[in-house]
């Protein structure tokens, strides 16, 4: 596969996982009847499969310390964000900590994608402050080479 197309399936199935934990964050659906929608209702060679159903799982399943990290940043309580951007601040989060192949810019510029597309209008502003503060507590040494001299 050309690398174009793998990172335009991850693209893809990052906007899907957006929509999957919003999804959960209002209904609390399982997990497996969520996956089950989303693979029924999308069609599965557009999107990275793997990556959206694992991420998935295990945002939910590690929902308390990804939203321990997140609290950590904020400058106001977690139940006021707008609930798109949480689920991207919550997917980007499982990012700066499970996937460590994707660099902290990509992370920041892809949740920054999103935020433009399906939150508020002003919220990847404060997306990106959010994602910047944890950048730097999570991939502090990434960061640090990333420094200019």
């Amino acid at each position: 596969m050309e690398n174009r197309e793998i990172i335009r399936k991850r693209q893809k199935a990052r906007k899907l996982l957006v929509q999957a934990l919003y999804q959960w964050q209002l209904n609390q659906d399982a997990v497996a009847e969520i996956v089950a929608q989303f693979m029924a209702d999308n069609n599965v060679d557009k999107f990275d499969n793997e990556y959206f159903i694992t991420g998935l799982r295990q945002i939910i399943s590690q929902i308390k310390e990804i939203d321990a990290h997140i609290i950590a940043c904020l400058d106001r309580n977690m139940e006021k964000l707008n609930p798109v951007e949480l689920s991207v601040l919550r997917l980007s989060t499982y990012e700066f900590l499970h996937c460590l192949s994707i660099p902290f810019r990509v992370v920041i510029d892809e949740a920054i994608s999103l935020v433009k597309t399906y939150g508020a209008v002003e919220g990847h502003r404060y997306v990106n402050g959010v994602l910047h503060c944890l950048a730097s507590k999570l991939r502090a040494i990434e960061l640090e080479h990333t420094k200019k001299p």
